[in-house]
């Protein structure tokens, strides 16, 4: 059986990426709400409606888990799912925990970019409240890099002077660690090293999420040892060409964003 990703687009395949590097034996079933997306900028009822369909979509086919490799589903409809389903299910949350102790460390500040809507949720802001103990996380919407990213728009100079423009209000010195707190934004890591003062440091979940579903496998006996590392794509709209996209991001994060495209930013 196969581990089930789903996202409301191509962002999930940052995390799908993480599993197939860990993984090499297992198969995976990626899943985009294509109908949908995106989902950061649409009401909590509205999301949470569009991903309980999608779910139930995917466990028609053979899954033994599931991740929810977004952040914004994951704030509002995870704890839902996991009252419904027996399965495994595994979510995101922005990787707060880690850039807090790191930034502490430097006595610097984190910044998180996330989705409007996933700032704006509860989970977010519970978990900001338990851990941010010196009030040291900012927050920054970036809602339309997911539009970026769905157009696979890699355009360095338009992105470039993108997040320069987002960035302006920000003193860069104060900050230690940028969470990347929505599963599109590890596609532009290489920009915004450039962009970046060089001592701070991208973090987001993806490693996390991956390292918390193989727990899961491992406790419940459910690791393959037959698996060929199979990706299998489908979208909620059954584009083909959406697919097409999806095989073709997966690609950017392996391939092209691996090599160096300009100096780091000093």
């Amino acid at each position: 059986m196969r581990i089930g990703f789903f996202d409301s687009g191509i962002g999930g395949i940052s995390v799908l990426n993480e599993a197939v590097k860990h993984f090499p034996k297992e198969d995976f079933l990626y899943y985009a709400d294509t109908r949908n997306v995106p989902y950061g900028t649409k009401a909590k009822e509205e999301v949470n409606k569009h991903v309980q369909a999608a779910v139930e979509d995917i466990l028609k086919e053979e899954v033994k888990a599931l991740v929810i490799a977004c952040n914004t589903a994951t704030s509002i409809s995870i704890n839902e799912l996991r009252s419904i389903y027996d399965i495994p299910i595994i979510g995101m949350e922005p990787a707060a925990k880690p850039a807090i102790k790191l930034s502490s460390s430097m006595d610097k500040r984190v910044l998180v970019f996330a989705t409007d809507l996933t700032l704006k949720e509860l989970k977010y802001r519970k978990l900001i409240t338990r851990i941010d103990k010196d009030s040291i996380v900012d927050p920054l919407p970036l809602p339309e890099l997911v539009e970026f990213c769905e157009d696979l728009n890699f355009n360095w100079d338009e992105l470039s002077a993108y997040f320069r423009t987002k960035l302006e209000g920000f003193d860069l010195n104060q900050y230690g660690t940028v969470v990347l707190g929505c599963t599109h934004f590890p596609y532009y890591k290489p920009v915004l090293k450039e962009v970046l003062p060089s001592h701070i440091q991208l973090i987001d979940g993806g490693k996390g999420t991956v390292e918390r579903l193989s727990t899961l496998l491992k406790e419940k006996s459910l690791l393959s040892d037959n698996g060929t590392n199979n990706i299998s794509f489908k979208c909620s709209n059954g584009d083909r060409n959406y697919m097409l996209k999806m095989r073709n991001a997966l690609n950017v994060l392996q391939n092209e964003l691996n090599k160096p495209k300009r100096k780091p930013h000093k």
